[in-house]
């Protein structure tokens, strides 16, 4: 399992890097995450620079694929090369998050058609002003595309991906670890507050 966060110039650490440190509790040979950049080397909105550990055109191929934030997220859907590359994204054969403004990415690849959307406030009248519906809520997913707003709410993502790729239990004892110390029972219980409506029905036991 491939999963892969896009990553742009003038990126929010908490949005890229609390995700890749959650789903990096996941301790298997076959599961690989890595920050997917467009260049060599991307600077943070507050000047962490990070190499790249795979390309946009892998991530195009990869099982679940979230898009982060940053102050420069505008100017990525501007961006034609950019944006080229990102319509290999495909719903149908991967798992797609949107992180903040990557919702922004999602409506203008037009993956966000007829599906509301969670991003942060500063990014909310964008995404409007593309056609998409704003929730007032940490999480949405819709079947294979999911989205969340506010940077803390990365974990979220991270968990239905988790979630979804390894079952409910390696999400719970994911989050379980990077929880709070005294709260770890509260914080879980949060996240699956946020999170189980929109994951898919149990598939009832044969008999």
């Amino acid at each position: 399992m491939h999963i892969a966060i896009l990553t742009f110039e003038g990126y929010n650490e908490l949005d890229s890097l609390i995700a890749l440190g959650v789903l990096n509790r996941i301790k298997s040979d076959d599961w690989r995450v890595t920050i997917a950049t467009p260049s060599p080397k991307v600077t943070s909105m507050n000047g962490v620079v990070i190499e790249q550990m795979s390309t946009l055109e892998e991530a195009c191929t990869a099982d679940a694929v979230i898009v982060g934030s940053g102050i420069a997220t505008r100017e990525v859907v501007e961006d034609p090369a950019i944006m080229k590359v990102l319509r290999g994204l495909a719903p149908s054969r991967q798992l797609i998050a949107a992180q903040c403004s990557g919702a922004l990415v999602l409506a203008k690849l037009g993956l966000l058609d007829d599906i509301p959307a969670c991003t942060d406030l500063t990014t909310k009248p964008w995404v409007v002003a593309a056609g998409v519906e704003v929730l007032n809520q940490p999480f949405y997913a819709k079947d294979n595309i999911a989205t969340a707003g506010g940077c803390l709410a990365s974990q979220y993502l991270a968990a239905w991906i988790i979630a979804r790729l390894q079952g409910p239990e390696a999400a719970e004892s994911a989050l379980h670890y990077v929880a709070p110390v005294g709260e770890k029972e509260e914080y879980i219980e949060r996240a699956w507050r946020n999170i189980t409506p929109y994951l898919p029905a149990p598939t009832p036991a044969l008999t």
